[in-house]
Formats: structure tokens, C-alpha cells, sequence
């Protein structure tokens, strides 16, 4: 059973905080609240909670993941940022925003697409993660979290948490994650918009929250 931290969702609790990174820094894997979905998340320098992470979400090893970075100057340590793409995260960040940008020799190969080499990161706009992250010092893996449905006639299938209430998100991952932050906020479905900034023609491969205004900076 997961080790369940109720971290209150403004002012989160130093303790609690450093409890719960101790176990990030030992290989454990989390779910936690993001100021978009739940997620499913581990120290993107725990290579074991890099590979269970992808064994929850049954992700091939071709497919990157997403992970947090406290601020935009942290991003800059693990992606190659363009003047353009610096001016476009300048004017969307922390928020609801999941930038593709080209990694650098600091994010693990078990993260990255293996072709492009490159990767997704975000700076959330929520207390919580902030405080994980500066807590931790790493960037934090964030995959949203989904519920699994077993059948005995076909492979361990998920669907997506829709209208799902906190108890049993809670109830489902309890078995699959060592820890669970629990800051009393419902889940929701209200994924990031997906910036492609990779080259010199920003694209939008994802509309989710605030991508009016990412819009508005891709089309300038």
C-alpha cells in the first residue's frame, strides 16, 4: 500500500515535503497533483523510478516523457533554448504549458525520444510541485495519471479519470505508487497545451488550457 501525505495545497508543510522527497531521492515513484491533472511522477535522476513509471503507463522506451522544472532558468540546464523559444516560455510560464524543446546531456536518455532526442518540460504553476522541486533540486517526471481496468481476457488496459472522484483515483493507484500526495484538491481533466518549439516555426500539437494565449505567441 502507498504511504499517503496529506500536504495542504497552498502553504505545503516543509516536513511533509522533505518526507516525501527523501523518498523520490530512494527510487519511489508518487502520484501527485499538478496544476493540470494528477500525475504519476519520480526523481528524473532515478533511473529504477524511470522504468516503473513507464511500466505503470506502458510506454515504450521511444516515447518521451514530460517532466517539471521549477522555473524557466532550470529549463535552460536541460533543454537547447532558442532566442524565440526563450521569449515564448518567458511570457507562459509557470503555467498550464508543456514545452517540446531538444534535450541536453543532463536529461536521461530513458526520458528522451531516442531519435530526436529531444523531450517535454513543464513549470507548473502550483505550490505543491514548486515546493517538491525546489525540495528535491532535480526536475520531477509528470505523466498523467489514469485508472487501470483489469480483464481476464485481454492485457491490463486504462482509461482516462473522467468525473472521477479523489477516492478512488486514490483506491486505484494505491498498489502501483509507493506515495500518494493528497492535498484534497479533485482531480480533473484539464490537460497542458503542448508547445513543439524544436524548430524554427512554433506549432501547437496539443490544445488544452491557456492555448489562446499560446496562440497568440505562435502566430507573432
Amino acid at each position: 500500500m502507498a504511504t499517503l501525505y496529506k500536504i495542504h495545497p497552498d502553504t505545503p508543510q516543509s516536513r511533509s515535503v522533505d518526507q516525501v522527497v527523501s523518498e523520490l531521492r530512494n527510487g519511489a515513484v508518487m502520484l501527485y497533483p499538478t496544476d493540470t491533472v494528477y500525475a504519476i511522477g519520480c526523481d528524473l535522476n532515478s533511473k529504477s523510478g524511470v522504468q516503473r513509471v513507464r511500466q505503470l503507463k506502458q510506454l515504450a522506451n521511444e516515447k518521451p516523457l514530460t517532466f517539471l522544472c521549477s522555473s524557466l532558468s532550470d529549463i535552460s540546464q536541460y533543454a537547447v533554448v532558442s532566442d524565440r523559444a526563450y521569449r515564448i516560455m518567458r511570457s507562459l510560464v509557470p503555467g498550464s504549458y508543456t514545452f517540446l524543446l531538444p534535450g541536453t546531456k543532463l536529461v536521461p536518455k530513458l526520458v528522451m525520444n531516442p531519435k530526436r532526442k529531444t523531450t517535454g518540460i513543464r513549470v507548473p504553476d502550483h505550490p505543491v510541485c514548486q515546493a517538491l522541486l525546489k525540495s528535491l533540486g532535480n526536475p520531477i517526471i509528470s505523466t498523467s495519471a489514469h485508472v487501470p481496468v483489469e480483464d481476464e481476457t485481454i492485457p491490463l488496459k486504462v482509461r482516462n479519470p473522467e468525473n472521477l472522484a479523489l477516492p478512488e483515483l486514490f483506491d486505484s493507484m494505491d498498489r502501483l505508487v509507493d506515495l500518494i500526495v493528497d492535498t484534497g484538491q479533485e482531480p480533473t481533466q484539464a490537460v497542458s497545451t503542448i508547445l513543439d518549439l524544436t524548430t524554427d516555426e512554433p506549432e501547437i500539437v496539443r490544445k488544452g488550457l491557456g492555448w489562446e494565449a499560446a496562440a497568440d505567441w505562435v502566430l507573432e
